[in-house]
């Protein structure tokens, strides 16, 4: 059995795939660490995990306000590089799986000679597209640092995303390049009662998280159903007035609830999403920030017909029609189905822990067939 690492960090829809896949190997007999910033340790001990905080990474929470040099000194830092690489060295680690935005881990761990993998926990194409293309990406150029190199280096690249949805897979990729599908918990049963709307933005700081949300209950405030709001850690439900057919929380496992569901409104975060999607729910996309992956996955359910996207901006009354015709039958009942089966079948957890293992077997993933 191997020894493998898992570097990650505090952000959002990042680091449920990670812990998936990392419990996965774990399951399978692999000693597996995942290191993170330290508010992250109680969500990966939680998953069974063994956790090591960063020891000399500059320090960073999702729950601040992290300003674009900020997150530019945290996705380039060197230091973390070092910690990841010291980890490795301390545990003979066979193989490190790096989150795809981390391009100071990813150097470190090149430049040492250890074996790793990439982890792509949104849209490939977003990542190649936009991110390295973006002023992100040309901050860590100018730092030094190589990442679209380090990527396609890689042992392999893991695609947590759909195919048929992401715009990359349809053209020439990296040989290094697999999609393995969303990496998710399989979805229980849809209740034969189920009823309602999942309203849920992001677990990472926007700003005017709670203007839209309060927009969203006011605009199901009429109508016959429960509206569900889950606030997350950065929205006070107190900030909001819920009407009387909202509920409001500040934290309930989506898995618990999309099964009594009937759709999702949220921000577009990759994660949300396809965990929507798994469930066979249409979904309203209201993305958060214009620079990352959001508006893409919005589009991309839009156009597999399984959803709508509006504008941050939208009025209650925008909001209100569209919520309603996606509660309604139609058209975009059977596409979110189409997509959730495909999902479902697909079980990215395993196929990710698959070619992490043929990785530490062989040095690279399996040919593709």
């Amino acid at each position: 059995m191997a020894t493998i690492l898992v570097a990650t960090w505090d952000g959002g829809g990042n680091v449920p795939p990670a812990l998936l896949i990392a419990a996965e190997l774990q399951r399978r007999g692999h000693t597996v660490v995942v290191l993170g910033h330290p508010r992250q340790q109680v969500d990966v001990e939680a998953a069974g995990l063994a956790f090591e905080p960063y020891a000399t990474a500059r320090p960073f929470s999702a729950v601040d306000e992290n300003s674009v040099p900020r997150l530019i000194g945290m996705f380039g830092d060197r230091a973390m590089g070092a910690d990841v690489v010291d980890s490795a060295q301390r545990h003979a680690a066979d193989l490190v799986v790096v989150d795809c935005l981390l391009a100071g881990v990813a150097d470190s761990v090149a430049r040492t000679g250890l074996k790793y993998a990439v982890l792509e926990h949104f849209f490939d194409a977003y990542l190649r597209k936009g991110w390295l293309r973006g002023p992100l990406g040309l901050a860590m150029r100018l730092k030094g640092l190589r990442p679209s190199r380090r990527i396609d280096e890689a042992a392999v690249s893991i695609v947590a995303a759909p195919a048929e949805l992401d715009p990359s897979a349809a053209g020439r990729h990296p040989e290094n390049l697999r999609f393995v599908g969303p990496v998710l918990d399989a979805p229980a049963p849809r209740a034969t009662d189920a009823r309602g709307i999942l309203v849920s933005l992001s677990t990472y700081r926007y700003s005017g998280m709670a203007r839209v949300l309060q927009r969203v209950i006011d605009a199901t405030a009429d109508l016959d159903t429960r509206v569900i709001v889950t606030t997350g850690p950065v929205v006070d439900p107190a900030e909001l007035r819920p009407a009387a057919n909202t509920e409001l929380h500040r934290f309930v496992p989506h898995d618990e609830l999309m099964p009594h569901v009937e759709m999702v409104v949220g921000h577009g975060g990759h994660a949300t999403t396809m965990r929507a999607l798994a469930h066979d729910l249409p979904v309203l996309v209201i993305p958060m920030h214009p620079l990352l992956d959001q508006p893409m996955v919005g589009k991309a359910v839009q156009k597999a017909g399984a959803g709508r996207v509006l504008k941050k901006s939208a009025s209650v009354d925008t909001l209100r029609p569209v919520i309603a015709e996606l509660l309604a039958d139609g058209p975009h009942r059977a596409a979110a189905a189409r997509l959730g089966a495909a999902i479902r079948e697909a079980d990215g957890r395993s196929a990710a822990a698959d070619l992490v293992e043929a990785a530490v077997r062989n040095g690279s993933a399996l040919p593709q067939t």
